[in-house]
């Protein structure tokens, strides 16, 4: 049965010890972000690679983002952050801004889909990112629903929907909800808008004039 871990700031030390256990063994945390819950694995652990994408029923190409607890852990599993992306971080982390960056080799081809990028973000929720920090490493930001159901906002709803399937649930509040995390692509010259989100295509042309748009499929 999973554990629904209520926050309370003076079991923080506590939380951190018992979630890098759980990382460490292959286990799977479902934490919450400025958009929706998150389900949280080791980026290294292959095992618990595989089993996160049979719990979502997640086509195996498909690459997935991970979560930072600041901008300078992007350089653990980036081989670099181009101008342009570190402009982006400055101005929109942390919040709603997935971008996608040249990635390290070593990264599991699980992770970047074999593209030779990674997605990250850093997430506008304090205690996830209180809790990447105190684990030292990036961690898997895949939405926490099944393949095609809604994403989920509430730890009981996560609790409800994987019961067993997810060792830890972190229930420090609700999700805001809303739209996803937008995702710009700065490994390419000149950057691209991959999926429009929580920032505005405008919002992004202010900083990024020659922002290329996604191809206009009904056009």
């Amino acid at each position: 049965m999973n554990r629904v871990w209520k926050w309370r700031e003076e079991d923080g030390e506590a939380l951190w010890t018992e979630s890098r256990r759980l990382l460490d063994r292959g286990g799977i945390l479902a934490v919450p972000t400025e958009t929706f819950y998150a389900l949280a694995a080791d980026p290294y652990h292959f095992a618990a690679l595989e089993r996160l994408f049979v719990l979502k029923g997640r086509p195996g190409a498909k690459p997935v983002l991970l979560l930072l607890a600041s901008p300078e852990m992007a350089l653990k599993v980036a081989r670099k952050v181009p101008e342009t992306g570190a402009r982006l971080m400055a101005r929109f982390w942390p919040g709603p801004l997935t971008l996608i960056l040249p990635a390290k080799g070593g990264l599991p081809p699980l992770v970047t889909g074999e593209t030779g990028t990674v997605g990250v973000r850093q997430p506008r929720q304090e205690v996830t990112c209180r809790l990447l920090a105190a684990l030292g490493l990036p961690v898997t930001g895949t939405s926490a629903n099944r393949a095609g159901r809604e994403p989920l906002t509430r730890a009981e709803e996560v609790a409800r929907e994987f019961g067993a399937e997810v060792d830890l649930i972190l229930d420090a509040g609700p999700c805001p909800g809303g739209l996803p995390s937008t995702i710009v692509n700065v490994s390419v010259a000149p950057p691209r808008l991959v999926r429009p989100g929580a920032i505005s295509a405008q919002e992004l042309h202010e900083l990024i004039p020659d922002l290329e748009m996604p191809a206009d499929k009904h056009g």
